[in-house]
């Protein structure tokens, strides 16, 4: 690991969770002199990743983040192949429908990166960019139930994974439990686990190589829970399309073995 490039990276990561901070703070938060995170500070704030505000001196991400996350959007062929599916999903299921990924390093979170709104459900929040704990939410459940090598997040020593709501599965051995129980069926759950009010159905979706590229996933009203064979039948028939359409030889995902840790 480049040791400046951690340091930089870590820098955005506290100012994404915090949305602005002091140099104080951020020396604190990353432990380290408020020289050294100066300099790198400086760094990203020539290239645009961060920006100063003017009143405060404090920092928040620069607009160079947003074109990068364009890109990244505009170059991922999961979101591309799932678009058409999922208006169609949404259409037949009258539900709103997310696809995600698992964020790689450490949390064990997921971010959507496509968002059909419910049809006729008037105006509503672009969800692009939301990012949930794998842990609370059906599309990360499904993502972390095919992919092995995201089971790591939650090697906690013990300690309680992250509480969203009351109802947010804590308990890591709970978790690996219902993880093993969604191998089997091909589906993911979640009630009330992220947002009180809200339930979530999703599905993996495989690539070319067989594993696991993202989930697609129904945002349920409270009302339509539990939800009915046809939605379940269109949602399978959606992820089997899209993993079809990655060039997946079946689905749902084959599930590898975790990799070994290096010694």
């Amino acid at each position: 690991m480049i040791q400046s490039v951690d340091r930089a990276v870590r820098i955005l990561t506290a100012l994404q969770g915090a949305r602005r901070m002091g140099l104080g703070e951020l020396a604190a938060q990353l432990e380290l002199a408020p020289s050294t995170v100066h300099g790198i500070v400086r760094t990203l704030l020539d290239h645009g990743m961060i920006a100063q505000e003017r009143d405060s001196g404090r920092y928040r991400l620069g607009p160079a983040t947003l074109r990068l996350g364009n890109v990244y959007l505009d170059t991922l062929e999961l979101r591309s192949r799932s678009v058409p599916w999922a208006e169609d999903l949404a259409a037949r299921t009258g539900m709103a429908v997310r696809t995600a990924v698992l964020l790689a390093g450490p949390g064990g979170d997921v971010i959507v990166v496509a968002h059909e709104p419910r049809p006729g459900g008037g105006r509503q929040m672009n969800e692009v960019g939301i990012v949930v704990p794998a842990h609370a939410c059906a599309l990360g459940k499904a993502l972390l139930a095919f992919d092995p090598a995201g089971e790591p997040a939650f090697d906690t020593a013990g300690e309680p994974l992250r509480s969203m709501t009351g109802e947010t599965i804590t308990d890591p051995a709970r978790l690996r439990t219902e993880l093993a129980a969604i191998r089997r069926v091909g589906l993911a759950t979640e009630a009330e686990e992220a947002v009180l009010g809200e339930y979530g159905l999703a599905a993996p979706v495989a690539d070319h190589s067989g594993t696991i590229a993202g989930a697609i996933g129904l945002v349920v009203p409270q009302t339509e829970w539990p939800v009915g064979p046809g939605a379940t039948d269109a949602l399978r028939a959606a992820a089997r399309s899209i993993s079809r359409e990655l060039g997946a030889p079946s689905w749902p995902p084959v599930v590898r073995d975790r990799p070994a840790a290096s010694a």
